[in-house]
């Protein structure tokens, strides 16, 4: 069963729906749908205006929007390896050199799909067991608060709960942390190539099942009910 986000989001006032990455073999049941023309390229967070109005991204082999997402999310590789450097490294100056490119590319790998869709939109509670990571797009406020959440359980020598990799905005919504077994989040929309989507003072924060759970559980002994984001909200107000 879903975990309820509704009483972390009333209370940090999240204003954009919370979205999420789904691989399914039913696509259908996540209608309203919008697809990236087949053979056009468009960033795949040209969309979130679409999310916006409840509608969710459709993402196949034939039909990924750009090639990052179809390269890491579908395993298409529409450049060889030798154009992939060229052009994050010649054209975007993404990296230093082309052999630290060429690494990174090597041992990034690919989200893996299980079905052939991919859809990308508001929580839909129904299918939760398709449901690989929650994406909260958020302020800079806000997403103290989340960190806070995030490290609300964590112990001197567990594993980091958040991380902020390198990557293209479509990496960061499947970072690798939807495999882990424990809670596990990324700061995204980070990347420079995406951020022209989204309102200049938002960025991500997304997180596996675990953390999901974990945010929603916070309850009244948690900072969430305490003076730290009360005065940081009046605060906010306070300078209009």
């Amino acid at each position: 069963m879903q975990p309820n986000p509704k009483r972390l989001i009333d209370i940090i006032g999240i204003q954009f729906p919370l979205i999420g990455f789904y691989d399914t073999p039913e696509p259908a049941a996540f209608e309203p749908l919008v697809s990236p023309e087949s053979g056009r390229h468009i960033c795949v967070f040209a969309f979130f205006d679409h999310w916006l109005k409840g509608k969710t991204l459709h993402v196949t082999r034939d039909s990924y929007g750009c090639g990052g997402a179809g390269r890491y999310w579908c395993g298409v590789e529409p450049r060889s390896r030798e154009e992939m450097i060229t052009f994050l490294v010649d054209t975007e100056g993404l990296r230093s050199s082309r052999e630290i490119m060429g690494k990174w590319l090597d041992e990034g790998g690919h989200y893996g799909m299980l079905y052939d869709h991919l859809c990308i939109g508001p929580l839909r509670s129904e299918r939760y067991h398709e449901l690989k990571t929650v994406t909260f797009y958020i302020n800079p406020d806000q997403l103290g608060m989340f960190m806070l959440g995030a490290y609300y359980h964590h112990a001197p020598g567990d594993p980091d709960p958040v991380s902020a990799p390198f990557g293209s905005g479509c990496m960061q919504v499947v970072p690798g942390t939807e495999k882990a077994d424990y809670p596990r989040a990324v700061v995204g929309a980070t990347d420079i190539a995406m951020r022209q989507f989204l309102p200049p003072d938002i960025l991500a924060f997304t997180v596996n099942k675990p953390m999901f759970k974990q945010l929603c559980d916070l309850d009244e002994r948690s900072f969430l009910y305490k003076p730290f984001w009360k005065t940081l909200t009046k605060a906010r107000k306070s300078h209009g």
